[in-house]
């Protein structure tokens, strides 16, 4: 197993290795950027530094739809080439680079009686996005009522004409955060969490670095770079302002806030629900539960302030009503309900129609921000952000950056059906692995599962339910202390477990969670 450095005094090795020498590349920020290009920069053969304030993709990056997708919705646009090169990155992520996280999924488009897009159009729509995947997904088309109702029971019959059916994929956000900081890390990166930006190292105006503060131990310290990245999403402006006390503002925030709900029955596709004819809303089954969202509304509050209101809640449920049984979208069946920020370009008008892209600026002291991501296509905006910081002028970074391979996997690359089956099958037939936590581990973990399993064997008691309800172990939680810089109770429940968005970090968890953490 690779060694993390996540309890105090790793921390403070981690610290002084930061601290000890210079990098060529310092990015503040671990969210989808800042992890994406930190993983892109080691592979090239930096000496590359990440730092977060929270936890690795602690906001935005883990408030998504869990979707990896094309992005149907842009072909109404006419952005055809923007659908293709996403679907380039989605079959890439499914195929070649973590089949073991992102898992294939069939959507369904009903089409009801006097809504927003007729049969026929839909029909068009989905055969031309499944086409630009080369049909990798199937064939995107039109089915009947009957057929809808077959892959998703709680859709509603009355009205329904028919219903348009393609193919995209889904994941666990955060789980493909960690593992990507942990490729990183594989490639040379040194990265801790919990370490806030205080202040910039300046020289000659020239933006050489950062003093840190750690969150939890209050022990300061400073990184030195040739170049420093600002990737803090929506604080991307607050950190501008370090570099730069005249900064003008450049971006704008929108809120996208979901639900968790209990599901009652099995669900064989997500619905996309037309909403009027340019928004949608999603229904997802989603780490056996349903996913619902998501909302787009200007915010200008505080970014750590950000939530799901009473007003998100009612908009979310009742937009999933238009399409799904009122029996399936009840408020008592809310497991949680959380909110994230998008990063968009700023300048007036709805955030609902601002364009979806990767804003790149340089301050006066050198400093380059970044903002404006997707998961999709991270590992393509860490590849441009790089090599856009490799052409500055001036070469801050050098003239001989190694090339990236094209296909470098994730951690744990391997088929979560051969992993279960090991899983479940390495034991003797009286002390077997439950299945569906066999299933669970192999699908969340890859082959890491196997070291997961390891602990189990050295300590059996590992080995239990974290709540009978759930699949998620204990060992999970010994792991991600040991493996996977979790050092807060929410690190583990939220991140690198399923336990909160399940509903299910109750006091007692927490507190034994908090105890296995130590001080």
């Amino acid at each position: 197993m690779t060694a993390i450095r996540t309890t105090s005094g790793e921390r403070a090795e981690t610290r002084e290795e930061l601290s000890s020498r210079p990098y060529d590349l310092l990015v503040i920020g671990g969210g989808i950027l800042g992890t994406a290009v930190t993983w892109m920069a080691a592979q090239a053969g930096l000496r590359v530094a990440m730092v977060d304030a929270g936890d690795f993709a602690g906001a935005t990056s883990s408030a998504s739809s869990k979707l990896v997708h094309g992005g149907l919705r842009y072909l109404q646009t006419g952005n055809v080439k923007l659908v293709a090169e996403n679907h380039r990155e989605r079959r890439a992520l499914a195929g070649e680079i973590a089949p073991h996280l992102v898992k294939p999924l069939s959507f369904v488009v009903p089409v009801y009686r006097g809504g927003p897009h007729g049969a026929a159009k839909l029909g068009a729509g989905v055969f031309l996005y499944s086409a630009l995947s080369v049909f990798g997904d199937g064939l995107g088309r039109v089915i009947t009522p009957q057929q809808a109702l077959a892959r998703v029971p709680a859709l509603k019959p009355a009205g329904l004409r028919a219903a348009a059916v393609y193919g995209d994929h889904q994941m666990n956000d955060s789980r493909v955060a960690v593992m990507t900081v942990r490729a990183a890390v594989d490639a040379g990166a040194v990265v801790l969490n919990h370490a806030e930006v205080v202040g910039l190292r300046k020289s000659g105006g020239t933006v050489v670095g950062a003093d840190l503060r750690d969150r939890l131990d209050g022990a300061e310290f400073g990184v030195s770079a040739r170049l420093v990245l600002n990737a803090t999403g929506p604080w991307v402006d607050h950190l501008r302002r370090m570099e730069d006390p005249d900064a003008a503002p450049s971006i704008r925030l929108s809120k996208g806030a979901h639900l968790v709900l209990r599901r009652h029955e099995p669900w064989k596709a997500a619905l996309t629900i037309p909403i009027d004819k340019y928004r949608v809303s999603f229904a997802i089954p989603w780490e056996d539960h349903l996913l619902l969202g998501t909302t787009d509304e200007a915010y200008d509050g505080d970014p750590a302030d950000v939530r799901a209101t009473d007003a998100d809640v009612a908009q979310i449920l009742d937009e999933a009503g238009h399409a799904v049984e009122d029996a399936q979208v009840r408020r008592e069946d809310i497991t949680y309900a959380f909110a994230g920020l998008r990063v968009l370009p700023g300048g007036p008008g709805r955030v609902a129609a601002a364009k979806r892209e990767t804003l790149l600026s340089r301050g006066r002291g050198g400093m380059l921000s970044v903002a404006g991501g997707k998961w999709t296509t991270y590992r393509h905006i860490g590849r441009v952000v790089l090599d856009t910081l490799a052409r500055l002028p001036g070469r801050p970074l050098g003239d001989d950056l190694a090339a990236i391979l094209p296909t470098v996997p994730l951690p744990g690359l391997a088929s979560p059906d051969a992993v279960a089956m090991r899983l479940w099958s390495e034991h003797d037939p009286a002390a077997r692995m439950d299945p569906l936590v066999a299933r669970h581990l192999a699908s969340h973990y890859g082959t890491l599962a196997f070291d997961v399993a390891r602990l189990i064997r050295e300590d059996p008691a590992l080995g239990e339910r974290m709540h009978p309800d759930g699949p998620d172990i204990w060992a999970q939680a010994v792991y991600a202390r040991d493996h996977e810089w979790a050092v807060t109770v929410d690190d583990v429940l939220r991140r690198r477990t399923t336990l909160t968005v399940r509903g299910l970090d109750t006091d007692d968890v927490r507190a034994r969670v908090a105890a296995l953490l130590g001080p």
